[in-house]
């Protein structure tokens, strides 16, 4: 397996309502009449029929299958994290979700990248349900992407909302674009990691984090 290692620094969070993308331009949203017509001049492009039997419906399908894919378009990521719960106890260590299964596409060529994501944070005398997490990566995972923006938006999310001691995200991925077209290098896997706060100031805590999502112990 090749592996590339990347670290970021945090970016600032921007104001996001259901359905806006931060520095998106604002226009108007084409009707589904004529995204179906694109699909057919694809088809057209690509050396088929769009009108042979077996590709009457196709438009129909890949608009329907757009919704579902890219519907982190007309989601708010804020609002998932909104509910969290103050019955913890004395408890403040790490608080770990790991191997969570995501899939996004680049937007460099619109191809699909997936693999698994690994979120943890310290919390501040409150924490958000297990699934919200998981929520919200595939909020983000369902747009248009770069690996390091979507780990970026994760950790930001997640800083701001609950504004815990610290924040630690891993994102380990298979391009699609590197691995079926150009390059052509399967099994080749992007990693990407952020940290705030503790883990980002204390060595200590980000090798316990890596240790904890590699084997399991800390």
């Amino acid at each position: 397996m090749d592996h590339v290692i990347k670290s970021l620094t945090p970016a600032a969070r921007p104001s996001e309502a259901p359905g806006e993308v931060p520095g998106a331009p604002t226009r108007a949203r084409p009707s589904r009449t004529e995204a179906e017509a694109a699909v057919r001049v694809l088809l057209g492009y690509i050396g088929d029929d769009p009108d042979r039997e077996g590709l009457l419906d196709t438009p129909r399908r890949v608009v329907a299958a757009y919704d579902e894919l890219f519907g982190g378009y007309h989601e708010s990521a804020g609002e998932v994290l909104e509910r969290t719960f103050s019955e913890i106890g004395t408890y403040d260590d790490i608080v770990l979700v790991r191997d969570i299964p995501f899939t996004s596409h680049c937007e460099h060529h619109m191809m699909p990248f997936m693999g698994r994501a690994h979120v943890g944070y310290l919390p501040v005398e409150r924490v958000v349900g297990l699934s919200k997490i998981a929520r919200l990566i595939d909020i983000f995972a369902k747009r248009l992407q770069t690996q390091e923006r979507l780990s970026s938006e994760i950790v930001t999310e997640i800083d701001t909302v609950l504004k815990p001691r610290g924040v630690a995200v891993m994102l380990e991925a298979e391009h699609t674009c590197m691995s079926m077209r150009g390059v052509q290098k399967i099994g080749s896997r992007t990693i990407t990691t952020q940290f705030t706060g503790v883990f980002r100031d204390d060595p200590k805590e980000q090798f316990r984090f890596v240790n904890l999502v590699r084997n399991g112990i800390g």
